[in-house]
């Protein structure tokens, strides 16, 4: 049976391979693959990193379209409550670092050549793959970061909440509350709808945990050594992620391209596929 952060998705009978891969002693991870029959297996492999907190269903009508033409792998990150740890946790459990060390063991396990990779991603996923690109920690065919954040500096109430010495019971009880202010913020309803369920539905001890260390990162100031060919996608009706500092991280990445969408929630649905081919083919 399909919940929210298990079970395998069936989308119009293609039902993907569900996997949680140890990345480190005590952690795994969930992953979701999807290998269709009659897919040209040189089209390489699409790898997909969601934001912070995200749920697959924010993602289901997109993935849903793409499966049909592509090899596509789906790798939710561990402050996500799909997670599993064997162990007890700490903020440091949740650096840009660790993420990306997740991500090169996923691929391992799975034996993908990073070199047919075509990444997409969202939010944070997109500022880890562009931390780890820098780094040399990831490589790839081609990258559409959608959203990325330089850094992540959270409203002063939030910051209030995040930093606060309360039991964890009582976080726990601020989450709706939270939910409804992100909700007031939010220009675009899908959006809307999006936050609002991952929220609800989140381990609150790891997102908490995930925040506290994520207000004290910001990208490298040189992003000049990503060799990954990069494009930038980004909408002004975002109110969640800054435009002008999505735009200067276009501008920081050797030979970035940048693609502006009708809406982040357009970047969730099939049309964007429009984009992203037109970009893909652009690199040949």
């Amino acid at each position: 049976m399909e919940g929210l952060w298990n079970g395998p998705p069936d989308l119009d009978g293609r039902v993907a391979d569900e996997h949680w891969i140890e990345v480190e002693s005590g952690v795994s991870i969930r992953v979701l693959v999807w290998n269709e029959e009659g897919v040209e297996p040189d089209s390489g492999t699409v790898v997909m990193v969601p934001g912070w907190g995200s749920l697959f269903e924010g993602w289901r009508p997109l993935v849903t379209d793409w499966v049909k033409s592509r090899h596509l792998i789906y790798i939710e990150t561990r402050e996500k409550a799909s997670s599993k740890f064997d162990r007890r946790i700490s903020k440091d459990d949740f650096s840009i670092e660790r993420h990306s060390k997740d991500i090169v063991a996923v691929l391992e396990a799975l034996d993908v050549d990073q070199g047919n990779i075509d990444w997409y991603s969202s939010s944070l996923g997109s500022t880890l793959l562009i931390d780890a690109f820098e780094k040399g920690d990831l490589d790839g065919r081609s990258s559409v970061l959608l959203a990325p954040n330089p850094d992540f500096r959270f409203p002063l109430w939030s910051r209030m909440i995040i930093y606060s010495p309360l039991p964890m019971v009582a976080f726990r009880k601020m989450v709706g509350f939270v939910a409804w202010v992100v909700n007031r913020r939010t220009k675009e309803e899908g959006q809307k709808v999006r936050y609002r369920r991952a929220l609800l539905a989140q381990d609150v001890q790891r997102m908490l945990l995930s925040a506290r260390w994520n207000l004290g990162y910001s990208l490298p100031g040189d992003l000049s050594k990503i060799e990954v060919p990069c494009a930038v996608m980004t909408a002004a009706s975002d109110t969640l992620h800054d435009f002008d500092k999505v735009e200067r991280i276009a501008d920081s990445i050797p030979d970035c391209r940048m693609i502006k969408v009708p809406s982040n929630q357009y970047a969730h649905e099939p049309d964007v596929l429009s984009e992203i081919g037109d970009f893909h083919s652009s690199l040949t």
